[in-house]
């Protein structure tokens, strides 16, 4: 009797899968392999028993546990794999002959999957395609705020160019009821996770007060010309309700505008423009209501040259409400009640709305102003420092050039004060987009890991030199290394004045002095002096910053080590001998410190037993007391029975 006839014997009908599948016949278990490949290829069946059976050892087979009805039992579309051998289970043969199809589902003839329902297309609020539209709903909404309002009140506009409003006004209706039905495609996030579901999103926007105010937009008021006539543009008064659209706009767009501060200003002077606007068509409608030119007042009558023409109209109005707005005076005084009522909302219009618009105006600009300051430091008070201290002239002027740099060119210095709001991976992202493309010119970092690359352009710090200024001296200890990211810089002699060679964008210097070289003849030092030839725009790695970095990766600061002793090895400044003496050095000061290690662990061995040994004598006494006294010392019950060290009461 065979290996597999045996195991069968032993273990009843064999060993049982989860779809209940004889695993006598599940050679099969093989993946990518059907029954006829396993004919094909009887090594690749029983592998999987080969490698478990090499200790010798034939354990009897464990009878799996049943399986879970919920994570197992197989469904309509779920092909069942038979577990594959125990360890030390014998081979099993490749079968010879196909299992039913009632019993189980063949490897090789699984159901077709279903394919999952075509997802609905859903707009991304913070999507592109969403900004645009928000852009596009601002045209009909302007227009009905500006056109509407000045068809209403100067009807000659409004007969003149009939055909071309009632053309605008459809346009501006079929962009209001696809801005609805946009809503009802619009996602929204809900514990910041974008909802895409279309019934979740469509009983959002039934629930939502923002949609009866789009529905009221929208209303069919047009009909009331059929008995109105077509000439009575107030009727479509119920377009202006889609203000909120407006105003969402806006807000989108100011945050995506590369000049928040440009569009906050223009959106102020389109407000006041809009105030105007409303005032001089409310002026005109007035004038219109008490009869042109019944006194001086109301509009000119139309029988005088020139002031019958629409154009002429609207401007002498608009000239009118903005000496009204403006306060500057200069006007008829008013006749009639109308007029004194009038007058006093346009007073009172421009004593609050009007403050408040130009106070807004002053908070952007000052707003400007302060964020000005965030990104370059605030010369004045630098200046203000040197005339304190009477600092010479010479010296008052590079520092105040050095500024004027700095804000005619945008060079910032202080990048980390300007993204310390932004969460710790988003900054990490932005300072690799900016600084790692000139991290990997340098040679030294050129075939180190991203993730190192990553962790040192968070280290960068620029800086800005000014003209003759000197970046390192010869003989100054190396504390960091730089990166010309702008400029030139000069090799030059101890005179300053010889120049030896000139290094331009894109190279860097002071590499080997932040790394601990064994044998470096330069001993960390200054071997060179770099001077500044104009304005130089450099970043600047120190060496505590290197130093924690390669903390976390060892095979970099082996490699980074590695190249630098190659390099200085090409400048004939590394003293073989001694990196060999350091080396020695190392290893005997290691030995030591392991020697100590040691020596210190056997110490601490020995006072844990002394303690114990004198706990275990102090418990004894105690029992000793306590026998011979009655009512002596009691023990602690807290203490262990092995602190009697063997010792049991009788």
């Amino acid at each position: 009797m065979g290996p597999a006839s045996r195991g069968t014997r032993r273990g009843g009908h064999g060993r049982q899968g989860p779809s209940g599948l004889d695993q006598s016949h599940a050679s099969s278990n093989v993946p990518g392999l059907t029954p006829a490949a396993a004919r094909a290829h009887p090594e690749g069946a029983g592998r999987q028993s080969h490698h478990c059976s090499c200790h010798g050892i034939n354990p009897r087979p464990r009878v799996p546990a049943p399986p879970s009805p919920e994570c197992h039992s197989p469904g309509p579309n779920t092909a069942v794999l038979p577990p594959a051998p125990l360890c030390g289970s014998p081979p099993v043969s490749a079968p010879q002959h196909s299992v039913p199809h009632a019993n189980t589902h063949m490897l090789t003839a699984l159901p077709p999957s279903r394919s999952s329902p075509p997802r609905a297309w859903i707009l991304d609020p913070s999507g592109d395609l969403f900004y645009w539209w928000l852009n596009i709903m601002v045209i009909p909404v302007m227009y009905n705020w500006i056109i509407l309002v000045l068809r209403s009140c100067f009807p000659d506009v409004q007969q003149q160019y009939l055909p071309v409003w009632l053309a605008l006004d459809y346009l501006c209706d079929l962009l209001y009821l696809m801005d609805i039905a946009v809503r009802f495609y619009t996602g929204f996030l809900e514990q910041g996770i974008l909802i895409q579901d279309r019934a979740q999103i469509s009983q959002r926007c039934r629930r939502s007060a923002r949609l009866l105010w789009d529905v009221a937009s929208v209303l069919p008021t047009d009909l009331l010309y059929l008995w109105l006539g077509l000439h009575v543009p107030a009727l479509r008064a119920n377009r202006l309700l889609r203000t909120p659209r407006l105003l969402e706009a806006f807000d989108r767009r100011e945050t995506r505008t590369a000049h928040p501060h440009a569009f906050r200003i223009a959106k102020l002077m389109l407000y006041v423009f809009v105030a105007i606007h409303w005032t001089s068509c409310g002026y005109f409608a007035l004038s219109g209501a008490i009869g042109y030119g019944a006194d001086a007042w109301v509009y000119p009558n139309h029988s005088l040259a020139g002031f019958a023409r629409p154009r002429r109209q609207y401007l002498y109005s608009f000239y009118f409400s903005t000496l009204i707005l403006t306060t500057v005076g200069n006007t008829p005084d008013p006749q009639r009640q109308e007029e004194f009522l009038f007058m006093t909302a346009g007073f009172l219009l421009a004593v609050m709305g009007f403050a408040t618009i130009m106070g807004s105006m002053s908070s952007v600009i000052s707003t400007m102003s302060t964020a000005d300051a965030a990104f370059y430091p605030d010369g004045e008070r630098v200046k203000g420092y040197l005339q304190l201290h009477r600092v010479g002239r010479q010296l008052e002027h590079r520092v105040a050039g050095w500024h004027q740099h700095l804000r005619l060119n945008r060079k910032m210095t202080n990048e980390l004060e300007i993204l310390q709001h932004l969460p710790e991976r988003l900054r990490a992202e932005v300072a690799v987009s900016v600084h790692l493309p000139t991290l990997r010119k340098v040679q030294l970092f050129q075939s180190c890991e991203q993730s190192l690359l990553e962790e040192l352009v968070l280290k960068l710090r620029p800086q800005v030199y000014s003209p003759g200024e000197y970046v390192c001296r010869k003989g100054d200890i190396g504390r960091e290394m730089y990166f010309i990211r702008e400029g030139q810089l000069a090799v030059v002699g101890d005179d300053g004045v010889t120049q030896y060679a000139v290094l331009g964008e894109g190279l860097y210097f002071g590499e080997i002095s932040i790394i601990n070289i064994k044998g470096n003849k330069s001993g960390n030092r200054r071997t060179a002096n770099i001077k500044s030839i104009g304005y130089s725009d450099l970043f600047r790695l120190s060496k505590e910053d290197l130093q924690e970095v390669l903390a976390e990766f060892p095979s970099a600061k082996a490699m980074l080590e590695a190249k630098g002793r190659e390099i200085l090895l090409k400048m004939g400044k590394l003293d073989e001998s001694a990196e060999a003496a350091e080396a020695v050095q190392q290893e005997a000061a290691e030995q030591r410190t392991g020697a100590l290690e040691d020596a210190v662990d056997a110490l601490q061995t020995q006072v844990a037993r002394l303690l114990a040994e004198l706990e275990s004598s102090a418990f004894k006494l105690a029992l000793r007391i306590e026998r011979l006294e009655p009512g002596g010392l009691e023990l602690d019950p807290a203490l262990p029975p092995t602190a009697l060290g063997g010792f049991q009461e009788p």
